[in-house]
């Protein structure tokens, strides 16, 4: 305090712990704050504090609420862009985002090339293995891809590889349809030990042999064997129905049935083919043939041609003597 009693020292700056000086600027002194911290303990009970808070204004970075407003505005538009539905409407159209960015810098899928085809057809492997256009290279799953590839009935074994930038390379080995299987109404394609492989699904395995019944596809390496046997005759072979799982009854292309012995079918085979060649018995009007018994044939007439044998044998005149 001077003599007066007065203080020596501002008292914001006793408390406070703020180191004032003036400038003059005419005839009036300007205290100027500096922010640094007092060596005394101040006011507050924590302890020391900057002698100066800035303003809000200084705190903050410039162009804050500029961008919080952006930010803001991008988070309300990408909301409604995605529950709004034109999310899904892109992915549909164009792919997940990952694969639209990796085909913009030229990793997508521009060539496919497969080897090892023989039933199947191009487009149902590229159907089986999930690749569209709207894929890309750079995230193909290439294990994935491949074991979609062999879950495929046909398929036996199928490799995949890529070749950047922009190719895939599938190679496949078939499984070999051998013959059709028919039981009760629907038909399978089977291997040749008798496995089904798939449905019959297009005519594309019309030309394959055709077993009919149970047990008819562990047999069917029995049935192409006779087919080898029928020469000429083959052609007019529609298929084969495995009666009591013993003995094959043949199906020609004029519905005619052909009973097969259980044993030495191929012989019995061989002397149909003799008949139907030297004999013409397959152009006459019958509607079954048994050959089930090696010394003789056994036919069975249509109904027209029993009833004119009938009358045939009424009307042959009698021979002299009584005698039948």
């Amino acid at each position: 305090m001077d003599g007066g009693g007065r203080l020596l020292r501002s008292l914001t700056t006793a408390l406070f712990g703020v180191r004032s000086s003036r400038v003059r600027k005419g005839d009036i002194d300007v205290p100027l704050l500096v922010g640094e911290r007092s060596g005394r303990r101040g006011f507050w009970p924590f302890g020391n504090r900057a002698s100066v808070t800035l303003p809000l204004h200084e705190r903050v970075p410039r162009r804050f609420g500029t961008v919080s407003v952006l930010v803001g505005l991008g988070a309300i538009g990408l909301g409604g862009f995605v529950f709004g539905g034109q999310y899904d409407a892109l992915r549909v159209a164009y792919g997940e985002p990952h694969h639209i960015m990796a085909r913009a810098v030229g990793l997508g899928i521009e060539r496919v090339s497969i080897s090892g085809l023989s039933e199947l057809h191009e487009t149902e492997v590229l159907h089986a293995a999930g690749i569209t256009p709207r894929g890309s290279l750079a995230f193909l799953d290439v294990a994935e891809t491949r074991r979609l590839l062999e879950a495929q009935p046909l398929i036996r074994e199928a490799t995949v590889r890529k070749l950047y930038p922009g190719e895939l390379s599938i190679e496949l080995k078939e499984r070999e349809a051998f013959a059709l299987w028919q039981l009760d109404g629907e038909v399978s394609i089977i291997s040749s030990d008798g496995t089904v492989i798939d449905k019959l699904r297009d005519g594309r395995f019309a030309h394959l042999p055709l077993v009919v019944g149970p047990g008819a596809n562990k047999r069917v390496r029995d049935y192409v064997v006779l087919l080898g046997e029928a020469g000429p005759l083959r052609s007019r072979i529609r298929g084969a129905t495995l009666v009591s799982e013993r003995r094959w009854t043949l199906k020609l292309d004029n519905g005619l049935d052909v009973r097969l012995p259980q044993d030495n079918a191929d012989e019995a085979v061989r002397r149909l083919e003799r008949l139907a060649r030297e004999q013409k018995l397959l152009e006459k009007d019958i509607l079954a043939i048994d050959m089930r018994q090696p010394d003789r044939v056994t036919v069975r007439l249509s109904e027209e041609a029993a009833a004119a044998r009938a009358d045939m044998l009424k009307n042959r005149p009698k021979p002299k003597g009584g005698a039948v």
